[in-house]
């Protein structure tokens, strides 16, 4: 087992903390780590806020600077609410490496949180232990535009 997969597996463990009880959003396990170290980790809260990737850089601070970040569900490329979406968070606070286990249909996302960190040059991984991550979202209804 490599690294890459001991972290998404954390991070799989922490998304299913909150399952079901995300309200409309998926439950999102998040895992920042720099120097192989675990700098910060989140998982979406109840009701749906704070999103896993917000809570993960909050407690990482400066640490994400360079960092690899492990989410179980692309980052969102827009907010519903209008804030920061979570790709455009991970791109500010200078994370290099974003590795994702599955993409997102939602509108809010569906390539949009990719594309953002790819066009900021995020290296970006996707598929990453998708086949164990996947039952995360097997009642995940997306938002239609």
């Amino acid at each position: 087992m490599t690294a890459d997969q001991d972290h998404m597996r954390r991070a799989i463990a922490l998304a299913r903390t909150n399952l079901g009880n995300t309200g409309t959003n998926p439950a999102v396990g998040c895992v920042i780590v720099a120097d192989g170290a675990v700098v910060g980790e989140g998982a979406t809260q109840p009701g749906g806020r704070p999103h896993a990737e917000e809570q993960a850089l909050d407690q990482a601070g400066a640490a994400a600077t360079g960092a690899s970040a492990y989410v179980t569900l692309e980052p969102c490329g827009e907010r519903s609410n209008g804030t920061a979406s979570c790709s455009l968070r991970l791109a500010q606070a200078g994370v290099s490496r974003v590795v994702i286990a599955c993409r997102d249909p939602s509108t809010f996302a569906a390539g949009r949180g990719v594309a953002r960190l790819r066009a900021v040059g995020v290296a970006v991984e996707l598929g990453l232990l998708e086949a164990e991550a996947t039952g995360l979202y097997a009642d995940y209804e997306p938002p239609k535009a």
